[in-house]
């Protein structure tokens, strides 16, 4: 089966405004989750960004990237433009791993592919034990209650996407990648945005809107994501640290 990694970028975040090439150990951030794709040895590796600017630093840095249109509304639609441009034969999984997640576990994007193989799902992501209650209550951090236990059924079925939540049993802290059978994504893209996804900003309701399964798999944690100067700072003085 072959997988194909597939990076969305853009510098006009919202809250951190150029943020995929501010630098942690002198690379920026966009290149260190290429670099940690590329390691997971899974299958090819492309960054998909609106800027030319993305594109010049993933190719300084060694790396393969493609330029796309800046009228996307979601990262997926980024990443199937991109797909679509790569006209890559027998693409079985095109997986879409944040650019804005340098610390993402190398394991649990092997992990998610095997999944997705073992099981032959249509749709794949990861989620993280809630380690601090507090979280629950927190919007900005994305929750999945799953049919089941996910240490009992590893790769167990999503029941809803949600911001807030009470605690409940099978709640887990989402982690925004996501592995598609090649078929179910050209379907998902030409669907159109659900009620519920631009309620919550959350496009993986757009699937379960339209009765497509989405499978969980169990990360080893969930990565800390740059969405804040603050979440910036705070990361690149463990990753510096570290290294």
């Amino acid at each position: 089966m072959k997988t194909l990694i597939i990076i969305p970028s853009r510098l006009s975040a919202t809250r951190l405004p150029g943020k995929p090439l501010l630098k942690i150990n002198d690379i920026s951030i966009i290149s260190h989750v290429f670099n940690k794709a590329k390691q997971a040895n899974i299958g090819e590796v492309i960054v998909a960004a609106e800027d030319q600017e993305i594109v010049n630093d993933i190719k300084n840095n060694g790396g393969n990237a493609i330029f796309t249109s800046n009228k996307h509304k979601t990262g997926t639609d980024r990443i199937y433009e991109a797909y679509q441009k790569l006209n890559l034969d027998n693409i079985d999984f095109i997986m879409n791993l944040q650019g804005d997640e340098p610390a993402i576990n190398i394991e649990d994007i092997v992990n998610l592919n095997q999944m997705m193989i073992d099981h032959k799902a249509k749709i794949g992501t990861l989620a993280a034990k809630i380690e601090n209650k507090s979280d629950l209550a927190n919007e900005n951090i994305v929750k999945v209650i799953t049919e089941n236990n996910l240490e009992d059924d590893p790769f167990s079925k999503a029941k809803i996407f949600l911001r807030k939540s009470e605690d409940t049993p099978n709640i887990y802290h989402h982690i925004g990648i996501y592995c598609y059978s090649s078929e179910i994504l050209k379907k998902f893209v030409e669907l159109p945005q659900s009620k519920n996804e631009i309620e919550n900003k959350l496009e993986q309701l757009r699937a379960l809107d339209n009765n497509i399964k989405i499978n969980v798999a169990l990360a080893s944690k969930a990565p800390i994501g740059v969405d804040t100067e603050e979440d910036y700072l705070a990361l690149k003085k463990i990753m510096e640290y570290k290294s």
